[in-house]
């Protein structure tokens, strides 16, 4: 029987689990490489929800290490952009390893003399092979085209080689490296009670989100990564006007499109006032206003609060549980077919995929 996008959100944790037991062995070009030079500064190259996962990584790189991060859409850099010198590391995300702009891009660098490592889902794929060092985001390709499992892959990916790359550089003790593990780990195991929570939640308001017309997501820091995926997942299965933004980005412009048919969720991994107070505004001007938190329960029926300390750059693994889920469940109570693909020569046509 062939999977569904529920199957793979729903095999999260485990896939993660693993992820963490075996990252030394998957990720260890990555370590080879930093024994030949420091590094200072990082180069991702990825698009769509490759990107978004790179946003949510991000933040554990500079704000965390002050190791900084260009984050490159491939055809704009391959087009219209130039290498910056102090670049140490370049890696490609790509999931399938068949973006046509991204293996351009990796070209692009290449011909500069830089290597480039591909994190990837598929070690086999054109990409992959195009690559001076394989990074196996070590959960393989999901049949279903709408990424989950993989994207929460990714972000623990790169999570965890920001720690390596922090770990070389003498910016983490051993005692703080065992912490973060554990904590990612722990992270890991609680996705299930994630689901659970957010199933109820889902039950709570159905038939709010099967009648919504606009969805708008809100974060901040690593957050912004999550609001974004939830854009593209949303875009890409409910098949509706759906946006992601940075919680100040949000508040110079965007907001004045909002009207009454909109439905807006704030992303939080605290209680955070800047969101709070933009929550508490926007509430009489739209259709409903949601909170997903990692907070601890509260009386708002329209908060879902998992309950779940973690720091902020790990919070992401948890918050995108449930934009996923809903994702999955608000387009097959509209009747869409996920298995059914739409433009299927796309593709082909437009050249976007090898």
């Amino acid at each position: 029987m062939m999977s569904t996008m529920l199957d793979y959100i729903e095999q999260e944790s485990e896939a993660l689990t693993v992820i963490l037991q075996e990252y030394q062995q998957k990720l260890a070009p990555v370590k080879a490489y930093l024994e030949t030079r420091p590094v200072n500064k990082i180069m991702i190259l990825a698009t769509g929800s490759s990107y978004n996962a790179a946003l949510c990584a991000r933040y554990y790189f500079e704000e965390h290490f002050g190791i900084l991060v260009d984050i490159k859409e491939p055809y704009n850099f391959t087009y219209y952009e130039r290498v910056d010198p102090a670049t140490d590391m370049v890696i490609a995300v790509t999931q399938s390893g068949k973006s046509s702009s991204t293996l351009a891009a990796m070209k692009k660098v290449q011909a500069l003399s830089i290597p480039v490592f591909c994190l990837t889902s598929s070690p086999a794929s054109p990409a992959a092979k195009q690559a001076d060092g394989i990074l196996d985001i070590n959960t393989g390709l999901e049949s279903v085209g709408y990424v989950t499992r993989g994207f929460s892959a990714t972000v623990l990916n790169l999570l965890l080689i920001a720690l390596m790359v922090a770990e070389n550089r003498g910016l983490v003790t051993q005692a703080e490296r065992a912490e973060s593990l554990a904590s990612l780990k722990d992270a890991a195991q609680a996705i299930p009670g994630v689901i659970d929570k957010t199933n109820a939640f889902i039950i709570r308001h159905r038939q709010h989100f099967i009648q919504a017309s606009r969805f708008v997501a809100i974060g901040y820091g690593a957050l912004t990564g999550v609001a974004k995926e939830c854009e593209t997942k949303f875009t890409e299965t409910v098949r509706l006007p759906s946006g992601g933004f940075e919680l100040e980005a949000y508040m110079h412009g965007p907001y004045l499109e909002a009207n009454a048919s909109h439905t807006l969720f704030f992303i939080e991994d605290r209680p955070h006032a800047r969101s709070a107070a933009l929550r508490d505004y926007m509430r009489p001007a739209v259709d409903a206003v949601f909170t997903v938190t990692l907070a601890a329960e509260n009386n708002d029926e329209n908060t879902l609060a998992l309950d779940f300390p973690l720091t902020h750059n790990f919070a992401p693994l948890l918050l995108i549980v449930p934009f996923q889920l809903l994702a999955f469940n608000i387009s097959a109570a509209k009747g869409i077919d996920l298995s059914v693909r739409i433009f299927d020569d796309f593709d082909k046509v437009l050249k976007s995929k090898i």
